[in-house]
């Protein structure tokens, strides 16, 4: 088989770079997916009960980002959703992230956002340099909100304390003084009305596109002649671990459907950073606005092994995905884009914006 361009992977980099491929440059795009699916990590799906949940966790879309949000909503309409999160610390369910409110309930305080501000002030430790994620929560708000929200939540996902990880990890969870208990305050947020699915539908439904699943591509990568490559998945997979392998947390979903009760709890999540092997309970039908009398939740449980959801940002990865980047260099007809394939967390307006700004040359 010969063909213009081959796209690995059907999620938000693979998808968005495969439309423009198709669309500006009027090229022939072969999008391949391992999976029996398209969308990547956004895809959703009805269950058995006919609840719309997502395959692989929760997925709000936020972005301050107009171009973003723009290009997007040409293959979608949008549920107006503003995310909410509960932490379940000491018996008693907080907003996360921090912020007044947090203060307030938590330790049975009514300060003003200024007096938070002054409290936060006091709780928090100097550091010279900002070197981990613990460094990161330790110099905003203290050794208590460390232990009581931070700690454990993160051993949990990562099997690593935040001492040992990154800034970047807890860098991307905002501290407020005021009472918003939002999680997220982007100008734009919402979910696709009719799913994420749909909307990649829409993305890839192009005649220049050509979609085959079910299919690794290094199992069939010398059956294809291309021009141009655009792989989105793990780097050292690309390159037979010629570095060694990098390292990735996995995620098991353990489903529960309530066929008693409207609503499970109060909010879309709530996290567990103390109690129980599982890190957090997602309840969908907060993030779609589904209008059904029943309801699903999943708990999530992180694990060392399976498929890769994300990357794991300390020293010796890091130092192992720069090998990886240096080398890649050399490719004269490969393109790497991609959480996976570039080994840096994104959220997904910034992979979005990534694969609009890609050069196409």
């Amino acid at each position: 088989m010969k063909i213009k361009n081959v796209v690995v992977g059907a999620g938000y980099a693979g998808s968005v770079t495969a439309r423009r491929l198709a669309e500006e440059k009027n090229e022939k795009v072969l999008v391949i997916d391992k999976h029996n699916h398209i969308a990547g990590h956004a895809h959703d799906q009805y269950n058995e009960y006919g609840v719309l949940i997502h395959t692989y966790g929760p997925h709000i879309f936020h972005t301050n980002n107009k171009k973003v949000w723009d290009w997007l909503s040409r293959f979608t309409d949008w549920y107006l959703y503003q995310h909410r999160v509960l932490s379940y610390i000491d018996g008693m369910k907080i907003p996360m992230p921090i912020s007044a409110e947090t203060i307030n309930q938590l330790y049975n305080l009514n300060l003003s956002s200024d007096e938070v501000e002054r409290w936060l002030e006091k709780q928090a430790e100097h550091i010279d340099e900002i070197k981990t994620s613990e460094d990161v929560v330790i110099s905003k708000a203290g050794r208590d909100i460390y232990e009581k929200f931070f700690k454990n939540y993160t051993y949990k996902q990562w099997d690593r304390y935040p001492d040992e990880l990154d800034p970047s990890v807890i860098k991307r969870i905002p501290f407020r003084n005021n009472r918003d208990t939002r999680y997220f305050t982007d100008k734009y947020q919402g979910l696709p009305k009719q799913g994420y699915t749909k909307m990649f539908e829409k993305i890839l439904d192009h005649p220049n596109i050509h979609i085959m699943l079910n299919a690794n591509w290094l199992d069939i990568k010398d059956q294809i002649q291309y021009d141009k490559l655009y792989f989105t998945g793990p780097i050292d997979l690309y390159y037979d671990y010629k570095f060694g392998a990098l390292e990735y947390r996995s995620v098991r979903f353990e489903y529960e459907t309530f066929f008693n009760k409207e609503f499970y709890q109060e909010v879309g999540t709530v996290n567990y950073p103390n109690d129980y092997d599982f890190t957090r309970i997602t309840e969908y039908k907060h993030l779609t606005g589904q209008n059904i009398p029943y309801t699903t939740i999943a708990k999530e449980y992180s694990m060392a092994h399976g498929e890769p959801f994300y990357i794991v940002p300390d020293k010796e990865n890091q130092d192992k995905a720069e090998q990886y980047r240096q080398y890649a260099q050399k490719e004269k007809n490969v393109t790497f884009i991609g959480r996976l394939a570039e080994y840096k967390y994104y959220n997904m307006d910034q992979i979005v914006d990534r694969a609009l700004e890609l050069p196409l040359d």
